[in-house]
């Protein structure tokens, strides 16, 4: 990675995290029942930290 290139990289790195992240916070809401203050902040904290499982385990897999 080099000077060009490092700023693609972590714009590509953020998006592919934000995207993990709807995906699960949506899978998560479509799950509960009612939504309340207390499950958005249970299903959003459990989706960021599953989006970063599964950055770093597509990373690990590819090894980019």
């Amino acid at each position: 990675m080099n000077r060009r290139t490092a700023p693609r990289t972590v714009l590509r790195t953020i998006g592919e995290l934000l995207l993990w992240w709807g995906a699960l916070t949506l899978l998560w809401l479509v799950l509960i029942s009612p939504v309340y203050l207390l499950e958005w902040v249970v299903g959003g904290s459990s989706a960021a930290v599953g989006a970063l499982l599964a950055r770093a385990g597509r990373r690990a897999v590819t090894w980019r």
